[in-house]
């Protein structure tokens, strides 16, 4: 398929460009809620906003009351909010977690999706168990309790999971950590007894918690999926996480990439605009192809998801690490073009560096991305 959008997907990307850039602006959300010392880290009104629009519905299916789209549109949505570093639990709640409930059975969703919809209900995913992504190991246990389940483990840096109604839990209700299969996924209301979170504020403002589950106890109608066979759907929603975070990803570099180039435009330095400068022409010439090598990665991997091939996991992988790269790339470089005011916080561009620093590391940074590419084409 060409790495490009197709009309709708124009007039979709249109649409959520200047309903980014109007009303998720980094002046009127990031630094307002930044600045308020705000405990979710975003605003419930945009969110309502974004659920107006049909967006938080983009991954649900329309059987389900949603817009029955892909991993292409979704992606569209994240390119512009990584543009405008708008906060948003858009990947953790209508990528991720929406993934997550489309394999439920139709009460499961029936409960679920409608909130979301609306823009009233916020969901996370509780994966990881570390300070890094490692969801091959998986300790948290699920043993079988009465008709259900009782739960007991602990979640790391779990974004949004302070603010949602919903989390999304992976746990082991057979074999060992390592083991690949013996993975049931569960949805875990907030107000469950002896779920506990400690909040932690991530470098780019956003909110995060550690869990604890203590003796959690859910019916089993709170299983997503299959027991003990949640390590596809495992996966899925992994890769619906990643492809959706190397798309934010080029988005926060084509952001700082703009600021950037405005800048060189502007700033005049010996007599001369700095953008004259035939060294920095070529800096930026070399940063627009490498973001624009990204961005059509990221495509590639979600026009491979949406199609369902086999290839799709590598290429998934693919995407994140250079996305990974092409942003940490723009991110330095808009520092560094804008020289001493590019460290302070009267600029945007450092900001555009911390959200670039939390986003490399969700679902996995440059360097685990990288490896299993290797691993996955036997190098």
């Amino acid at each position: 398929m060409p790495l490009y959008h197709t009309e709708d997907q124009a007039m979709l990307a249109d649409t959520a460009r200047s309903f980014m850039a109007e009303e998720g602006a980094i002046a009127k959300q990031l630094r307002h809620w930044r600045d308020q010392g705000c405990k979710d880290g975003f605003g419930h009104g945009l969110w309502k906003q974004f659920a107006e629009l049909g967006l938080t519905g983009v991954l649900v299916a329309e059987a389900d009351g949603g817009l029955g789209m892909g991993h292409v549109e979704a992606g569209i949505v994240l390119e512009e909010i990584g543009r405008n570093l708008t906060p948003s639990p858009f990947l953790t709640s209508a990528v991720a977690a929406a993934t997550a409930l489309g394999a439920g059975n139709a009460d499961l969703r029936g409960r679920y999706l409608p909130g979301l919809l609306a823009g009233d209900s916020v969901f996370a995913v509780a994966i990881d168990e570390g300070p890094k992504h490692r969801p091959e190991r998986i300790k948290t246990r699920a043993a079988r309790a009465g008709n259900g389940f009782r739960l007991d483990g602990a979640k790391s840096f779990v974004l949004h999971g302070g603010s949602a109604d919903m989390l999304v839990v992976a746990a082991r209700t057979s074999g060992n950590d390592d083991d690949a299969e013996g993975i049931t996924l569960f949805a875990v209301p907030k107000e469950a007894v002896g779920l506990s979170q400690d909040a932690v504020r991530l470098v780019d403002s956003s909110m995060a918690t550690h869990v604890k589950l203590d003796g959690v106890l859910l019916d089993a109608d709170a299983v997503i999926g299959e027991v003990d066979r949640g390590r596809d759907l495992l996966n899925k929603v992994l890769a619906a996480g990643r492809i959706g975070a190397a798309a934010e990803s080029v988005g926060v570099a084509g952001g700082a990439f703009g600021m950037t180039a405005t800048y060189l435009k502007q700033r005049k330095q010996f007599g001369k605009l700095i953008g004259e400068f035939q060294a920095l022409q070529h800096r930026a010439a070399h940063l627009y192809s490498e973001i624009e090598i990204a961005r059509a990665a990221t495509i590639k991997a979600q026009q491979l998801l949406d199609g369902g091939s086999d290839r799709a996991e590598l290429m998934v992988s693919v995407a994140k690490a250079k996305a990974g790269k092409a942003a940490a790339l723009a991110v330095k470089e808009g520092v560094q073009m804008h020289g001493g005011i590019g460290m302070t916080d009267e600029y945007d561009i450092g900001l555009y560096m911390k959200r670039d620093r939390a986003l490399a590391e969700f679902m996995g940074d440059v360097y685990y991305h990288a490896e299993r590419v290797a691993q996955l084409t036997g190098y």
